[in-house]
C-alpha cells in the first residue's frame, strides 16, 4: 500500500510491518506518548506482531516519520491505536493524511466501527470522518493499571 494522496509532497505511507522502524516507535512511544510512557521494547514488539501496522516515510531518506497501528478481526470490528507524528514534521497534514490511509485501508473489510481514544487531537480524527460516541453510555472498560 503506497498512498500519497493527502500527504505532502517527499512522502509515502506504507502498510508492510517489515518497514517499520521498531526502534525508533518504541522510543517515541515509550518516551512521548502519554498513553504508552515506559512501554517496554518487548511489549512494543508483540504489540506490532499482533496488528495491522502503517507507516509515513521521507521518500528521500526512507526515514520513517509516523506510525500507526490497528488491531482487527477484518470483519466486524478495529481499533486505531498508537498514532505518533514525529514533532520535527507536525503541522504537515500527516497525521491526517495517515488516519485517511488508515480508513481507506480497512474499508473493504466491512467492519461495523473503527473506534479510538485521543485526549488531544480530536481534530485531527475529524478531519478522517471520526466522530464523537454517539452512546457513550453504552460503552464499558475494564482497565488494568
Amino acid at each position: 500500500m503506497t498512498d500519497l494522496s493527502g500527504l505532502p509532497e517527499g512522502y509515502e505511507i506504507s502498510a508492510d510491518p517489515d518497514r517499520v522502524d521498531v526502534g525508533r516507535v518504541h522510543r517515541w512511544l515509550s518516551t512521548d506518548a502519554y498513553w504508552a510512557t515506559g512501554r517496554t521494547l518487548d511489549k512494543q514488539e508483540r504489540a506490532i506482531a499482533g496488528s495491522l501496522n502503517f507507516g509515513v516515510y521521507d521518500t528521500a531518506s526512507g526515514e520513517q516519520v509516523a506510525y500507526a497501528r490497528v488491531v482487527t478481526d477484518q470483519a466486524t470490528f478495529a481499533w486505531l491505536c498508537d498514532v505518533y507524528v514525529d514533532p520535527a514534521v507536525r503541522g504537515k497534514g500527516i497525521g491526517t493524511a495517515m488516519a485517511e490511509a488508515v480508513r481507506d485501508h480497512l474499508t473493504p473489510y466491512g467492519l461495523r466501527r473503527i473506534l479510538l481514544a485521543t485526549h488531544d487531537a480530536h481534530g485531527v480524527y475529524e478531519k478522517a470522518g471520526f466522530r464523537p460516541l454517539a452512546a457513550p453510555d453504552r460503552w464499558m472498560a475494564l482497565v488494568f493499571e
